[in-house]
């Protein structure tokens, strides 16, 4: 396993291979479809670092980049747009890509076969529940996992970790990579951590970790929690329609990571309690962001205490996987199976 992690230098050097193969297309491609270099820098410094985020977002984006007027942003986007297939294609083939999608562990057997095996690459995962149900522990375990070889239930990538409630605990992950035989160091140098103090500066580091993930192979990225800071920066009614719209777009930056870079994007949210009539008939708490997080998230798992160390997760939505529970248990090595 140790082995697994000193090949880390070299599954960097065969990035760009796989970029040619099937990733993201580094930005400067477009220069040899005669976009100028001065014009590629400021795509990148306006945070698109690939061809694939220049041909996914509107052009009224690109024509907000000072220094690009509305006729070289079409002529940008059209070059763009013929490196990138953003067209029809058969069910078969996208069944076929669906086939090669990577599944993360959650280190728990039980949740892995809840989830048909693991967390989903490609997509948003939402997890939320009350406190001291195993949102969090969830996360480190699989900021380790997603380091792992394939075939043992990983991405062989790093994680970038955004941390919003200040619960990021490296000796946790040090303790998860010892369970899995990985060299602690190794696992933590891995982990790119950045502390979110505002909604703002939350939104600014998914441009950072664009950058991060168009340098290196990364498998995973968690956001921890995605909507704390929305409801401490936005209060009242008044600002509602205003916090739902930034919210709105940080979760279509993430899709977009997502799309773009192929990584698994895992993020937690806080629950409400239901004050109204349906709470006699229905779950007490409902999760918070409305409409916004349920659209954009394309799994969403619900967690709740068990007994002792022992938390149940159910599948509140997803578009493949069929409603049903799963037990597992938050141990000292990371999420793990309950014991009889």
């Amino acid at each position: 396993m140790a082995a697994a992690m000193a090949q880390q230098p070299a599954m960097e050097e065969e990035y760009a291979e796989e970029e040619v193969q099937g990733g993201p297309t580094l930005i400067q491609a477009l220069e040899a479809a005669g976009i100028s270099a001065s014009d590629v820098k400021k795509l990148a410094d306006a945070g698109l670092h690939t061809v694939e985020a220049v041909a996914y977002v509107p052009i009224k984006k690109i024509t907000e980049i000072k220094g690009i007027s509305e006729q070289k942003a079409a002529k940008i986007v059209a070059e763009a747009s013929k490196m990138v297939n953003m067209g029809f294609t058969t069910a078969t083939e996208f069944h076929q890509r669906r086939a090669d999608i990577i599944q993360l562990s959650t280190g728990s057997s039980e949740l892995d076969r809840l989830l048909q095996g693991g967390i989903e690459t490609g997509s948003i995962t939402e997890i939320f529940g009350e406190f001291r149900t195993g949102k969090s522990q969830l996360c480190h375990t699989l900021a380790v996992t997603c380091q792992l070889p394939i075939d043992q239930g990983g991405g062989e990538g790093k994680c970038l970790y955004i941390d919003t409630e200040s619960t990021f605990r490296p000796e946790r992950l040090l303790a998860i990579a010892e369970r899995y035989n990985l060299s602690g160091p190794d696992v933590l140098d891995n982990i790119a951590y950045a502390r979110a103090y505002n909604s703002d500066h939350q939104m600014s580091l998914l441009t950072q970790a664009s950058a991060m993930m168009a340098e290196s192979r990364y498998a995973l990225l968690i956001v921890d929690s995605a909507t704390a800071l929305y409801r401490t920066d936005y209060q009242g009614r008044g600002e509602l329609s205003a916090r739902q719209m930034s919210l709105a777009q940080f979760m279509r930056t993430l899709l977009r990571i997502a799309d773009e870079f192929g990584v698994a994007v895992v993020i937690t949210n806080q629950v409400v309690a239901t004050v109204d009539g349906t709470a006699m008939f229905g779950p007490t708490t409902k999760p918070i962001g409305g409409n916004i997080i349920a659209h954009a998230s394309t799994t969403r798992l619900s967690m709740r205490k068990g007994r002792g160390e022992t938390r149940i997760c159910k599948i509140f939505d997803s578009p493949c996987l069929p409603e049903a529970e799963a037990t597992f248990a938050i141990n000292q090595d990371g999420i793990g199976d309950a014991k009889d």
